[in-house]
């Protein structure tokens, strides 16, 4: 696929076909990383860490943190 420079206002852009965007992942509004090396521009999405409620999101928002949990049965020399 081969894409076009052209003028943004007083800035130049280049626009990516949204089947492009899907396949890395990369929704509308993402923040990118941009880095350049050897005449080479590459995009990054950047990691970050899910916020608690994102992580309880997974569990339908309970991680029933009330009670006890089972490990299974010991191994090795650990004792109970």
């Amino acid at each position: 696929m081969q894409a076009q420079v052209r003028a943004w206002g007083n800035s130049q852009g280049i626009r990516l076909p949204k089947d492009i965007l899907n396949q890395a992942g990369i929704l509308l509004n993402d923040k990118l990383d941009v880095q350049v090396s050897d005449g080479m521009i590459k995009l990054v999405k950047p990691f970050r860490h899910k916020t608690l409620e994102e992580r309880a999101s997974v569990y339908g928002g309970r991680l029933n943190l009330d009670g006890e949990f089972d490990w299974g049965e010991p191994v090795g020399r650990e004792e109970w």
